[in-house]
């Protein structure tokens, strides 16, 4: 695993500690801000802007109170100056079918020798 890769690891994975633990600055400290975000909750064109991915976050800190966020599997391939990520993450409930698994893609890129996250889509597979 190259520097750049171990970095980005532990990025997404102190991320996923943030939104465990609804910090929202730790949420936001990584990421770029003309990030655009495609979610699960609507809307469906995204979220585009620092300010609007930051507005998301105050509803699912609510929501997962009592629920599970932790990373599974995480996969990070990195160039010079963009990389991606990709993610399967236990996020639910105890009600919520165990075998559920959250869908988490990042595209990154380097600004001054940081890596800051541009993209962020998160799904759940569609079972019907």
């Amino acid at each position: 695993m190259t520097t750049d890769e171990q970095r980005i690891r532990t990025l997404v994975e102190s991320w996923a500690e943030a939104v465990h633990a609804g910090d929202l600055p730790g949420v936001l400290r990584d990421h770029a801000g003309d990030l655009v975000m495609f979610d699960v909750p609507p809307p469906q064109e995204g979220v585009r802007g620092i300010d609007a991915y930051s507005a998301t976050w105050p509803p699912f800190f609510e929501w997962q109170r009592g629920a599970s966020f932790e990373i599974l599997e995480l996969e990070v391939t990195a160039g010079n100056d963009v990389a991606f990520a990709w993610a399967l993450l236990r996020c639910g409930t105890p009600q919520d079918p165990p075998g559920d698994r959250l869908r988490l893609t990042l595209g990154l890129r380097k600004e001054e020798g940081r890596w800051l996250v541009t993209h962020e889509h998160h799904s759940f597979p569609h079972t019907d």
